[in-house]
């Protein structure tokens, strides 16, 4: 398909003539009279590259290709001049001008300019579409959710987002801490720097240590060559800390030093290095607790607790679970070719009735696992194991009674209403459930 060229110049004979030569080379060709009709061209159609007269009857050409680029930042822009000048010029150049040539040598060397600037055009603009999906991707808005709880969450964390603070996020396991703090970095001023993450559960004490902050040759057994740590890897960006709580004291005081300074010391070496980092954590853990046991610095704790973000469990936050549910599922069915697939009622109440302890990635595993063992297209209770059923907490009421209704409903879930087999299944005797059913209102499906 042919590219798109916009002439913008107030002299009709010069447009339609450029427009004559332009076209007969296969281009489309589109023409603007003034600044304001070519900008406002450029927000409707797919231009790709234009042509521009520096002397406009409302702006200025070389100042217009700063305009140009705020609204499709990938198109080339070609200046014309009668009367080139090198200071104006080099200012085209400057703002972003592909290129900036003076009229009357114009002929000739339009059309290999044209075609070289489709070409770095078209590379540009397949690297701005892949950036914008990866935002997009790490985006707040691919944060799902409409509950007060999880829309208060984001509104902390992009608030915080554009500023160098550093954040503690909070929140059980499977909340989607590291979600978030990629949120963070990617609508921060550090986008376009690395995004380097580090679960500091994964790694012993020593091994940790060289994990963030490097090593020198000859530093230990092994260390043939200087190797970057994390820390550095992550210069000029952010650098993310999951379950910062299992880190040893040690440690603590190292990165403490990061956090103060932006400076750090290579194991081996006794040289310190100076960076340019901010430093997002996470933790499952009550950090101040683990502080005042003496498990956990507590400056440490002050330092990193600046802004915090508390994440909601899920099932604080009940009626996002059909919403999370059916966004895997299609996730999930697409990633089959089963575009399709859909859940029952009961699976959809038996979801909802869940307590989730793991949270989010839990309910992401057990859609999951529904698609690989589903044959037909709706999605059932049968599919879910016996686990899921009698292995989880209650989820609000700690009292006895309210436990033992949440068990018999989920037991009676699994069986798909079979008294006999529920009975058999809490030990029971078959009288006893059914008395059990009566005294708490137990709705059968």
């Amino acid at each position: 398909m042919a590219s798109t060229v916009l002439i913008i110049d107030d002299e009709i004979k010069i447009r339609s003539l450029l427009a004559r030569i332009i076209e007969l080379e296969g281009f489309e060709v589109l023409q603007a009279k003034d600044a304001k009709e070519g900008l406002r061209t450029l927000s409707i159609y797919d231009v790709m590259v234009v042509v521009s007269d520096v002397k406009l009857p409302d702006a200025n050409g070389v100042e217009l290709v700063k305009q140009i680029k705020l609204i499709k930042p990938y198109v080339e822009v070609i200046n014309l001049t009668a009367y080139g000048t090198i200071s104006d010029g080099v200012l085209a150049i400057k703002n972003g001008a592909f290129d900036y040539l003076t009229k009357g040598d114009d002929n000739d060397k339009i059309i290999p300019l044209v075609y070289k600037a489709e070409e770095k055009a078209k590379l540009q603009e397949r690297l701005y579409k892949l950036e914008r999906k990866i935002s997009n991707q790490y985006s707040f808005q691919s944060i799902l959710g409409q509950s007060k709880a999880i829309k208060e969450a984001i509104n902390l964390a992009q608030k915080v987002a554009v500023t160098d603070t550093t954040v503690l996020l909070l929140g059980e396991t499977g909340t989607g801490k590291e979600v978030f703090a990629q949120a963070i970095h990617f609508e921060s001023t550090r986008r376009n720097k690395s995004f380097v993450a580090l679960n500091c559960s994964g790694f012993s004490p020593e091994l940790l240590e060289s994990e963030l902050f490097g090593y020198k040759a000859g530093a230990f057994t092994g260390a043939l060559k200087d190797k970057k740590g994390l820390v550095e890897e992550a210069d000029g960006g952010t650098l993310f800390l999951d379950e910062i709580g299992e880190m040893n004291l040690d440690l603590q005081a190292k990165l403490l030093r990061v956090l103060e300074s932006q400076s750090f010391i290579k194991v081996g070496s006794t040289v310190t290095s100076n960076v340019n980092v901010r430093i997002l954590a996470a933790t499952n853990r009550n950090l101040k607790a683990e502080a005042d046991a003496g498990r956990f610095r507590l400056d440490l704790y002050y330092r990193l607790s600046v802004f915090a973000v508390e994440l909601p469990a899920l099932r604080n936050r009940k009626e996002d679970i059909v919403p999370l549910a059916n966004f895997y599922l299609k996730e999930f069915a697409n990633k089959t070719n089963r575009a399709k697939l859909s859940m029952s009622d009961k699976l959809i109440d038996a979801l909802t009735l869940q307590y989730w302890k793991g949270n989010v990635r839990e309910l992401k595993n057990v859609l999951e696992r529904l698609v690989i063992l589903s044959n037909g297209d709706v999605l059932d209770t049968d599919l879910l194991p016996i686990e899921f059923f009698i292995n989880q907490e209650n989820s609000n009421a700690l009292d006895l009674q309210s436990i033992e209704k949440k068990h018999i409903q989920k037991v009676l879930f699994y069986t798909k209403g079979n008294k006999t087999e529920t009975a058999k299944l809490l030990n029971i005797g078959l009288t006893t459930l059914y008395r059990k059913i009566e005294e708490y209102k137990i709705e059968m499906s």
